[in-house]
């Protein structure tokens, strides 16, 4: 069992992904890394194993000082946060952290407040009015207190993050990419224009 996050770990440095030139982030790390498309539905399509979302943690705290700016909540305001590893074959291949300000857990979307071990990106990318922010991206050490430490690696690691908005609502979700990870192939396909496709995938894996 993965231990979770059970403090506010020191941030990585999040940059808006348009100040990586192609001499800090190489066009074949850039073409999986910034791609908006739904990252679960990309780990399935790679055919390296069931995959399975594992929660290490969820609960209400504050949110990382940077996180309330980008959800424009107040100081001492709580959020839902899930902390969750991605995983191929009980590989772990990505963390991703996830934060839900409570006036986007009202309404039809309350239901996000009990995903237990399912894909949030099932959900998101079968909204119809889903939008997703541009990427941020940040390097990270692999001991970065940021990430689980059962999770540590010798290697750094890419980590990525964006909000997504669905009916006004908004939500941020960060995911680190671990060395169990391998980018998928050139010709994707499932694109993001494709929910319905991005759907099919991941209930037929979950079967």
């Amino acid at each position: 069992m993965i231990p979770s996050q059970q403090t506010v770990s020191p941030e990585p440095n999040w940059r808006p992904e348009a100040r990586y030139t192609n001499a800090i982030l190489p066009p074949r790390q850039r073409r999986w890394l910034l791609d908006d498309g739904s990252l679960t539905a990309r780990l399935i399509s790679t055919g390296a194993g069931i995959f399975t979302v594992t929660r290490l943690f969820q609960g209400w705290r504050p949110p990382m000082p940077s996180e309330q700016r980008r959800l424009r909540l107040a100081s001492r305001q709580l959020a839902l946060v899930r902390e969750v590893v991605l995983s191929l074959d009980s590989n772990p291949v990505v963390f991703a952290r996830s934060v839900f300000p409570v006036a986007s857990l009202e309404g039809e979307l309350r239901h996000l407040r009990k995903l237990q071990n399912r894909s949030l990106g099932a959900i998101l990318f079968s909204h119809p009015a889903m939008h997703r922010t541009p990427f941020e991206l940040a390097r990270l050490p692999g001991d970065s207190r940021y990430i689980p430490s059962a999770l540590h690696q010798s290697e750094p690691a890419w980590g990525r993050r964006s909000c997504f908005e669905l009916g006004g609502k908004s939500l941020m979700v960060s995911e680190v990419f671990l060395e169990g990870f391998k980018p998928w192939a050139d010709i994707l396909p499932v694109h993001r224009s494709q929910r319905g496709r991005v759907v099919t995938a991941i209930n037929r894996q979950a079967e």
